[in-house]
């Protein structure tokens, strides 16, 4: 029978996956549930405007990632390229400089004038003890923790590594994987120089990857079904039926399940050597994110295209006019669970206007003549010390998974996406090479 494979979910992972295979040469059919592609990282429509669902931010370190885009045929020009920045204003400016690593961070120390001697020396504490250890710590707990073993001070808590954390692991410092963290430190700051650098998509998630990844698809006549929610994988003689695929009778000799995860748990009903499996996978505990969207008829240009604005729910705010052009549009988001998710729309939205009034103290600042809240609930998994992630194998054979949920030693981000789609594609091909 010749090999022809099912991948459910037309997100980052889903996609890596069949790009993957169709360059080397396999059959593939892509369903995806929604009308838009891209998964977590996807556009939507809100009053004729084209929003993400939430922002992402891309590394140097993201190498899988960035080599499908070139694969793809992705302009670089399509993602704004910035230093390793963290910029708090009046509170903190700290960038690393156009120099090879280590150089670039520890002359960005020095020129910081925020910080004191004692932040200095803690943050370069905190890199030392990762070194000597190869950034394995031996046992896992929370970043809080690791925070506390090496005295960091309250000033770099508050502004680098909290922030930091909730941003790579959208989980608290209090319950969030210290390894993980390590790992993400080991490959962006701790690597060289370009690994750290910040990349920030002047066009939407969709419009990035997927609908790239879509037309390379097209031209090498795979088949990709839009709005085409599939039920459940069955197993039938000579691999699997898909409930839902319009095909009818149509057979898989294998299949990617690339959906997210309280999502696959369902797929994956019909088979009872799965039940473990789909336990594991039903008890992962998630996180969610809000991108509260603000739109000023005036120009409001931040001092950099991505801050850490204070004294609000809003950890982080993105000008969107700097980064994709449109003008007075602001992006800030509200990472992992706590008090904030209690509030209002309006409140948020209150809360993150006032943020930025203070931000231009000379001028009087208008309410913002358009605004939109985007949550989503379970935007990841919950990166806590001890969470068990499913494999991309699983046991029934030529059945497969990827999502940004695998077992990896990442957080839920685009590159863990994408990694465990090109995972899930390669398994697929060494299936292939083996015999029965």
């Amino acid at each position: 029978m010749t090999p022809r494979i099912a991948i459910i979910g037309a997100g980052y992972a889903g996609l890596a996956a069949a790009v993957e295979l169709t360059r080397a040469g396999a059959e593939v059919a892509v369903f995806e549930s929604s009308r838009v592609m891209g998964g977590r990282g996807r556009v939507v429509e809100k009053d004729g405007l084209r929003l993400d669902n939430g922002q992402h931010i891309l590394l140097g370190a993201y190498t899988e990632t960035l080599r499908l885009l070139r694969l793809l045929g992705v302009s670089p020009k399509r993602l704004l390229s910035l230093p390793f920045v963290l910029h708090v204003p009046g509170r903190l400016d700290l960038r690393a400089a156009s120099l090879p690593a280590p150089f670039h961070l520890a002359v960005g120390l020095l020129k910081s004038r925020e910080l004191s001697w004692a932040d200095r020396f803690a943050l370069l504490r905190l890199m030392r003890y990762l070194k000597r250890r190869h950034y394995v710590l031996g046992e896992d707990y929370p970043v809080s923790e690791l925070l506390a073993r090496t005295r960091q001070t309250p000033l770099l808590v508050e502004l680098m590594w909290e922030p930091l954390c909730l941003a790579a692991l959208n989980t608290p410092l209090k319950e969030a994987s210290a390894q993980v963290f390590a790992n993400v430190l080991r490959d962006s700051v701790g690597a060289a120089a370009s690994a750290s650098e910040m990349l920030l998509p002047r066009v939407d998630l969709t419009e990035l990857l997927p609908v790239a990844a879509g037309q390379y698809l097209a031209r090498h006549s795979q088949e990709i079904l839009i709005a085409t929610p599939i039920k459940q994988v069955c197993k039938v003689a000579g691999g699997f039926h898909l409930e839902g695929d319009p095909g009818g009778s149509a057979v898989f000799t294998h299949v990617i399940v690339a959906t997210a995860p309280y999502h696959a748990s369902a797929l994956l009903a019909g088979f009872d050597e799965l039940t473990r499996l789909r336990a594991q996978i039903d008890e992962l505990p998630y996180e969610p994110i809000t991108t509260v969207y603000l739109r000023y008829d005036e120009p409001v240009r931040l001092p950099e295209p991505m801050i850490q604005p204070s004294g609000c729910q809003v950890q982080w705010l993105f000008d969107k006019q700097a980064i994709t052009g449109e003008q007075g549009l602001l992006a800030g988001v509200i990472s992992a669970s706590g008090p904030q998710h209690a509030l209002s729309r309006e409140d948020l939205v209150l809360d993150t206007h006032r943020a930025v009034e203070a931000l231009f103290p000379q001028r009087k600042l208008r309410a913002p003549s358009w605004s939109q809240v985007i949550t989503e609930k379970r935007a990841t998994f919950a990166c806590r010390p001890g969470v068990i992630r499913p494999r991309t194998l699983t046991p029934v054979k030529n059945l497969f998974l990827a999502g940004d949920y695998i077992n990896s030693p990442y957080p839920a981000t685009i590159e863990s996406a994408v990694r465990s789609g090109l995972e899930a594609a390669r398994q697929v091909l060494r299936s292939q090479s083996r015999p029965d």
